[in-house]
C-alpha cells in the first residue's frame, strides 16, 4: 500500500484495496467480490464492486508502481522479460474480448479470452509485472459490442506481438533493469518485434516454428532442415535450469547467422534444442549487440517456464481467471489487482530467502499461506475483539446512563 495507495485519492478506496488484496491472498475457495467482501467483513459485495467497476483510479498507474516496485526489490542488470498469453474459459459472448479462438491453456479452440502477460526475472526472483487483453477483430471492429463493454476509444486492434511491444516498451522506459526478452512462436515469428527489440539494444531468445526460415551462407534455409545436417559433436548436454524434478537437461546446439541487413549491429544465431529421450527439436531465433556464449542462452530459453509458474500461482492461489466481469475496466482493475498481489508475494520470497541459512528457498504459495496464518487471520481476529470491546463499552454506558435516567425518574 505503500507503492501504491497514492493512486486512490480517497481513504475509502485505499481501504478497500488492501482489503481486496487480502482477499486475493487469503485462502478462499473461489475469489469474486462476494467472498472477498465477506472476508474483509462488509455487509455486502457493494464497496468490492464499486472498487474494480466504479471509483476513480488508473489501474495503468497502478501497474506503473508496480514495475517501479519489482525495479527495486528484483531489479538485476541481467534481468529478463519473458512474454506469453494465458487464456480464461467464458461461456456466451459478452464478456469482453470472448470468442472462440486457440488457447493455449486448454490447447485447442475454446471460447475464451486471452491476455498477453509481461513477467520480470532475475537472479532475485520472478513475477508477473503487467498486462494486455487481446481484443479480437470481431470486437474491434463492432462498435456495439464495444459500448457495451466499455473497450475505449483508443483502442484499436493489435496483434498479440504487437501487445507484448507495448509492454516491453513501457517497461524499458520505466527504467526496469533487463538485458534479454524471452518468448514462445508467437512472438519469435514476428519480425518487427525482433527489430524492435535490437532497437532497444535488448537481447532476445524467442521460440520459432520448425518451418521457420534463417538466413545462412548457403541461402535460406529451413530451422528444421540446418538442424538435420549437423554433426554430432555440434551438439552439448546442458541444464536449461531447474525444474520439478531437479535440472531440466538437454541436448543443444547453435549456429551463427550472417548479420541481418539493418541498421542494428550484433549477433544472431539459431538455438536448437533437442530432448534427450524423446529426440524431439525445439528452435529460436537469438539476438545480442554482443558475443556471449551458448550456457548463457541457454539459461534465457530456459526462463521463459517461469511465466507458467507465475501463471499457475496467480491461479490457484490469487484468483487471476475467477473474476466475473465483463467490461473492460473491471476486467484490468482485477488482473492488475492480482499483479499487485503477486508481485508483493515475489518480493517478500527474496526476504525469507535471504534470513533461512540451509533451507530451500520458500516459494510464493507457501508465503501465501504464512502471511495469512500468521498475518492477516491474527489481525482480523484483533479487529474483532477491539469491534466487541467497543460494543460492549457502548452498550455498558449505555446501560448506566438508562439506569440513573430511570432512578431519576423515580427518586422523589
Amino acid at each position: 500500500m505503500d507503492t501504491i495507495g497514492e493512486r486512490f485519492t480517497r481513504p475509502e478506496p485505499r481501504r478497500r484495496v488492501r482489503d481486496f488484496v487480502s482477499g486475493l491472498l487469503a485462502p478462499l475457495p473461489t475469489k469474486n467480490c462476494w467472498t472477498i467482501a465477506e472476508h474483509a467483513g462488509d455487509d455486502g459485495p457493494g464497496g468490492m464492486q464499486d472498487l474494480i467497476g466504479r471509483a476513480s483510479w488508473d489501474d495503468t498507474l497502478v501497474r506503473a508502481d508496480v514495475r517501479q516496485f519489482v525495479a527495486a526489490r528484483l531489479g538485476h542488470r541481467d534481468g529478463i522479460l519473458i512474454v506469453d498469453e494465458t487464456g480464461d474459459l467464458k461461456k456466451g459472448t459478452h464478456t469482453v474480448g470472448v470468442q472462440r479462438q486457440y488457447s493455449g491453456t486448454a490447447g485447442k479452440i475454446e471460447n475464451c479470452q486471452l491476455a498477453v502477460h509481461l513477467s520480470y526475472a532475475s537472479p532475485l526472483g520472478h513475477t508477473l509485472i503487467d498486462v494486455a487483453l487481446y481484443l479480437p477483430k470481431s470486437w474491434a471492429e463492432d462498435p456495439d459490442r464495444r459500448a457495451e463493454a466499455g473497450v475505449p476509444e483508443t483502442v484499436t486492434f493489435a496483434t498479440k506481438p504487437q501487445l507484448a511491444r507495448r509492454l516491453i516498451e513501457a517497461a524499458v522506459a520505466g527504467g526496469l533493469p533487463c538485458r534479454w526478452v524471452a518468448g514462445d512462436e508467437a512472438y519469435g515469428g514476428d519480425p518487427h518485434l525482433a527489430a524492435a527489440l535490437r532497437g532497444h539494444r535488448l537481447g532476445y531468445v524467442l521460440a520459432v516454428a520448425c518451418s521457420h526460415r534463417v538466413p545462412t551462407g548457403l541461402g535460406v534455409q529451413r530451422a528444421d532442415r540446418i538442424a538435420a545436417g549437423l554433426p554430432k559433436q555440434a551438439w552439448q548436454r546442458i541444464s536449461a535450469g531447474d525444474g520439478a524434478k531437479g535440472h531440466r537437461f538437454y541436448d543443444w546446439a547453435l549456429v551463427a547467422l550472417p548479420q541481418a541487413v539493418d541498421q542494428h549491429a550484433g549477433h544472431h544465431w539459431l538455438l536448437i534444442r533437442r530432448n534427450r529421450s524423446t529426440g524431439e527439436l525445439a528452435f529460436y531465433r537469438c539476438w545480442s549487440p554482443e558475443p556471449v556464449p551458448l550456457h548463457q542462452l541457454v539459461a534465457v530459453a530456459g526462463s521463459r517456464w517461469r511465466v507458467e509458474e507465475s501463471f499457475q500461482a496467480a491461479k490457484t492461489g490469487l484468483g487471476l481467471d475467477q473474476h466475473q466481469h465483463r467490461r473492460w475496466q473491471a476486467w484490468h482493475r482485477w488482473t492488475t489487482l492480482v499483479i499487485v498481489a503477486h508481485a508483493f508475494l515475489a518480493a517478500a520470497t527474496t526476504v525469507s530467502t535471504t534470513s533461512t541459512q540451509g533451507l530451500i528457498p520458500i516459494t510464493v504459495n507457501e508465503l501465501r499461506r504464512l502471511f495469512h496464518a500468521l498475518i492477516i487471520e491474527p489481525a482480523r481476529r484483533i479487529a474483532d475483539v477491539i469491534a466487541w470491546s467497543l460494543f460492549r463499552r457502548r452498550h455498558q454506558a449505555t446501560a448506566i446512563t438508562s439506569h440513573y435516567a430511570r432512578q431519576a425518574l423515580t427518586d422523589p
